[in-house]
């Protein structure tokens, strides 16, 4: 993460082995039997269950609660999975808050919802510690499609098209699939290499091969695969990362939070990830919060989240918010960084106050400077490297209702595609569903 510039206040160890393990623990410890029961039993089982329409994958939220209180969590595993194979991962990073659990009829009349995020975890865990598969293939149908991208959009649409009886193969520039769910969580939301091992019960399915280390545009090129393949589904994600437009941020130290993340994720020892002193992370998603969490978790003494518009503008929710407070990160809102400068030993940031006005956002006139060993960018990140021909529309890949391209026998979806959120359990929905109209085309 840094180099030979760097300033001496980035250190790595600065809490023990004992006290990383307890911070970078399961977020939320999985329902017991008992606790799942109990959970399950304050379900009304709606017959028009809002919770249904707020979720993007449209999983029946009423039946698998119903199935786990009537004690058959396989049952209710595979009725998640029907409709999201990443249903385990999503159990544990989708903002449930925002999403099934803020329409739960409980929480409007009580204020506490169902646990639905974490009854579909405990379904799902029952199920995947069997080792079991819930579908199998349908009979070849000597069709091929080559997806690019073994993240949350490019694993779901391989798995529906491989049910369906087609061979699918997997292209990833990284020698490790799984995409943000593997190198984009804050590591306390997904313990235990569960992006893998979740991965590696996908793949069980059959009919999917998947070539690690191949980049679009660098081992192959999308004329390639279209002339090897039927049909083509894009899922690569965003490897771009957005400028602050300041002053300094090329300076040692100035860092991606991505690649922060990344880099903790893939650790096997946290206390040979090195964390400053005093951080200062800008943006207002889920990754400046995960990376702002997080580096308070490995230690860092004083940990600045800023933000340029108001909370209520912040993308991550309040929940999220409320959960990075909680930990000690403090959080700015209504400033904008003006520029990074080396300052002794460290940096120093210097933030404008803003204001929005009607939409727009201005600048008060007043300002103010943080020390800061590390500075983490996290104001979004941009596509890079889209094959030509392709239509792009706000910098991503332009799609229709069905995830097809501007081209021929191309679909896309996930974060590099036009109409998605940046949601794990959107990407999932959209890699579905193109596989649903892949195979539809491909059958005509």
């Amino acid at each position: 993460m840094t180099n030979s510039a760097s300033t001496s206040g980035i250190v790595p160890a600065r809490l023990d082995k004992a006290a990383l393990s307890d911070n970078f623990s399961d977020l939320h410890a999985p329902l017991s039997d008992h606790e799942a029961l109990v959970a399950a039993d304050r379900c009304y089982f709606c017959h028009d269950a809002p919770c249904m329409t707020a979720c993007p994958t449209a999983i029946d939220i009423p039946l698998f609660i119903r199935q786990i209180s009537t004690g058959t969590p396989e049952a209710s595993a595979k009725t998640i999975f029907s409709q999201n194979i990443l249903g385990g991962m999503c159990a544990r990073v989708c903002p449930t808050e925002t999403l099934c659990e803020e329409v739960c009829v409980r929480e409007v009349a009580e204020g506490k919802p169902v646990e639905i995020g974490r009854l579909q975890r405990y379904a799902t865990d029952t199920l995947m510690a069997q080792g079991k598969h819930p579908f199998e293939r349908a009979a070849a149908t000597g069709k091929s499609v080559a997806v690019v991208g073994a993240g949350p959009a490019g694993l779901a649409c391989a798995h529906r098209l491989a049910m369906l009886g087609h061979a699918v193969t997997v292209f990833d520039a990284r020698e490790k699939g799984g995409g943000l769910n593997e190198f984009g969580i804050a590591a306390y939301k997904s313990t235990n290499d569960f992006a893998q091992d979740e991965l590696n019960w996908l793949l069980s399915i059959g009919g999917i091969t998947v070539e690690y280390g191949k980049s679009l545009g660098d081992a192959f090129t999308l004329a390639d695969i279209q002339s090897n393949h039927d049909a083509v589904f894009l899922g690569m994600g965003l490897a771009g990362v957005n400028a602050l437009g300041c002053d300094g941020e090329d300076l040692p130290d100035v860092l991606d939070a991505v690649e922060f993340i990344a880099e903790l994720r893939q650790a096997e020892d946290l206390s040979k990830v090195k964390v400053g002193r005093h951080v200062v992370v800008i943006g207002g998603g889920m990754t400046a919060v995960d990376a702002a969490v997080q580096s308070k978790l490995l230690g860092a003494q004083d940990v600045a989240l800023v933000y340029r518009r108001g909370k209520e503008n912040m993308s991550a929710s309040v929940y999220e918010q409320e959960l990075a407070t909680s930990k000690g990160v403090r959080i700015i809102y209504d400033a904008q960084p003006m520029k990074v400068a080396q300052s002794g030993k460290g940096l120093s940031v210097e933030f404008a106050y803003t204001k929005t006005k009607k939409g727009k956002l201005t600048r008060t006139g007043e300002s103010f400077n943080l020390p800061a060993d590390q500075v983490f960018k996290a104001i979004g990140q941009t596509l890079s490297g889209a094959p030509e021909g392709l239509t792009l529309e706000g910098g991503k890949i332009a799609v229709d209702e069905s995830g097809a391209t501007s081209l021929p026998n191309v679909w896309a979806g996930g974060d590099c595609a036009t109409g998605g959120d940046d949601l794990t359990v959107t990407a999932v929905a959209e890699g579905r569903d193109a596989a649903l109209n892949i195979h539809t085309a491909l059958l005509r």
